[in-house]
């Protein structure tokens, strides 16, 4: 059986996802793309603070709907370890990597064990960082998941562009257009096929800080939270080709 193409699959599903023109749309492409990989749950969501509620922060979501009800009623963000993690990472990372001491942290472990019952036992989650200090995520659950070194850069440019989608669908606000330079497109062009920085140097015979700079030059322009960030909308803009 081949392996799995997922950069490909994560390619198609970006542009596919163009075509969409609305956030339930979106959302409906988002959970056939994600459902590929197991995840049952959805939500895109920014996360509140201590004088907002996290309903009101809510993008889009396909929760099930006593799920929602249940952590918006016992206001489980502020107890969620998974949350608290996404506040301070800026990678991508497992539900069972936040940490928490369950004997102490009895709210932390209450919302992971009923997230359990809802058929959400495990879980991958993509934090956003805006540059104005807005914090969001788009958080994935399910049970029998394909979590591998493979998939989640794959997940990880997904999720981000699928954020980007759903924000532009829920206030489409144009924008001027924006203009890299001819080596930044390089540097966005050859980080979209996976290369680190190191790589790029190499194959354009610059030193990897100067990659650096340029894809850090290049997110600021985009206005994305990070590289792979940058990726997504350079390729939604047309400003380098999958």
């Amino acid at each position: 059986m081949p392996a799995t193409d997922y950069g490909r699959d994560a390619l198609d599903f970006i542009e596919g996802l163009e075509s969409q023109t609305s956030a339930s749309a979106a959302m409906d492409a988002l959970e056939v793309a994600f459902g590929r990989f197991g995840f049952e749950t959805i939500i895109v969501t920014g996360l509140p603070n201590p004088d907002q509620k996290f309903s009101q922060m809510v993008m889009a979501k396909r929760w099930p709907t006593e799920w929602f009800k249940l952590y918006t009623d016992n206001n489980y963000d502020r107890v969620d370890p998974v949350v608290r993690l996404c506040r301070r990472s800026v990678n991508p990372f497992e539900w069972g990597e936040a940490p928490y001491d369950a004997e102490r942290e009895l709210g932390a472990a209450e919302v992971m064990n009923r997230a359990k019952e809802f058929r959400m036992s495990r879980g991958f989650i993509v934090p956003i960082h805006g540059l104005t200090g807005f914090t969001a995520a788009v958080s994935l659950g399910g049970v029998d998941l394909d979590l591998n070194v493979r998939s989640k850069p794959a997940l990880h440019l997904m999720a981000m562009y699928g954020f980007d989608r759903i924000r532009r669908l829920l206030d489409p606000v144009p924008g001027p257009p924006v203009r890299l330079t001819a080596r930044e497109r390089e540097v966005v062009a050859w980080a979209s096929q996976g290369k680190s920085a190191w790589e790029i140097g190499e194959i354009l015979h610059i030193t990897q800080r100067t990659v650096e700079e340029h894809l850090t030059n290049a997110a600021r322009k985009l206005g994305a939270s990070n590289r792979t960030h940058a990726v997504a909308i350079a390729i939604r803009s047309n400003i380098i080709n999958p």
